[in-house]
């Protein structure tokens, strides 16, 4: 592994000469620098971010928290980040938490052992004391927080839209599965789901879900048909959910969207290549991961924030897990 010292000895120069011209600190003659450079290209030398963040004092890495990797969702958000940060050459630390606390807590540990320079989060745990604690700037995603800045989209509308959506197209007996109680943004679509629907004075059920996993998914969808059989139309917490009332319904012999309609929320790239393709309410993830990597730098960068909390627009994806609305 070629290291700053073989640089060096390439170029004629010191170890300190060629950090000078690698980091851009400090005068040096450009003949030398050019030496430095070829040095550099010859070698294929790639200077190790962290040991270079530790020489200027200034990082160009910020750690990524997400909760379920397993979730096409989350990949998405993802996406969003990385692209807008190299725009600007940041680079990312990613952490996979598994909704779990404690792993969470390790994960921040070791983006502050690496001195990165921020944190964008998509934790369940907004109000851990970790995050308290962190000295460098914290911009959650997809999850919302008092005192910090937040990207997210409008959960509320989603549920509202869902719910009449799913009456407009003729269920009568419906049944919302409610998301994690911990998690603010899983509980505005819920809120507004069940707003609409006793608003239309609509007979409903509630199914109350712990997290948005692929694990647990399978066991709720049968709860929910063991529980409420004569159900005829479901608004799931997030698509995993709806794939999963959707693989039950076939499994007990329901056709969908016959006898029941299923509308899911996020709209995650696999959605709409099951048979029949589902119905979802579309959360802008990639464009989500755009914003909390833009106003992460621009709390790095010490720039002033116009808004610390930025609420993207949701909307109805019509596909096949819902019938057509009649004239």
């Amino acid at each position: 592994m070629t290291t700053i010292k073989d640089v060096a000895n390439l170029a004629g120069v010191s170890v300190a000469t060629v950090s000078r011209v690698i980091n851009d600190r400090g005068y040096v003659h450009a003949d030398t620098r050019k030496k430095v450079e070829d040095a550099v290209k010859a070698l294929h030398f790639s200077p190790n971010e962290v040991a270079r963040s530790l020489y200027t004092r200034k990082s160009k890495l910020i750690g990524l928290l997400l909760p379920d990797i397993a979730n096409p969702y989350f990949p998405q958000l993802a996406r969003g980040v990385e692209d807008r940060m190299q725009e600007q050459d940041y680079r990312l630390i990613f952490g996979n938490s598994d909704e779990d606390e404690r792993k969470e807590q390790d994960y921040i540990q070791t983006f502050i052992q690496n001195n990165v320079v921020g944190v964008i989060s998509s934790t369940n745990y907004p109000h851990s004391s970790i995050y308290e604690k962190l000295k460098i700037p914290v911009v959650f995603l997809d999850r919302t927080s008092l005192d910090r800045p937040s990207v997210y989209a409008d959960g509320r509308e989603g549920g509202r839209l869902a719910a009449k959506e799913i009456i407009q197209r003729g269920s009568k007996r419906i049944t919302v599965m409610q998301g994690p109680s911990h998690i603010r943004p899983a509980q505005d679509r819920y809120e507004g789901a069940i707003e609409v629907i006793r608003e239309a004075g609509m007979d409903h059920e509630i199914i109350q879900t712990s997290s948005f996993s692929f694990n647990e998914a399978g066991v709720w969808a049968e709860e929910l048909f063991r529980k409420y059989p004569d159900t005829d139309g479901v608004i799931a917490s997030n698509d995993i959910a709806a794939m999963a009332v959707l693989h039950e319904a076939h499994r007990i012999g329901k056709n969908v969207p016959v006898d029941v309609q299923v509308i899911g929320f996020d709209d995650i790239p696999m959605s709409g290549l099951l048979s029949p393709a589902l119905s979802t309410i579309r959360q802008p993830a990639y464009e989500m991961g755009r914003e909390a990597a833009g106003l992460l730098i621009q709390l790095v960068e010490q720039n002033k924030l116009e808004n610390k909390n930025i609420q993207l627009p949701v909307s109805f994806i019509e596909r096949g897990t819902t019938r057509k609305v009649r004239e």
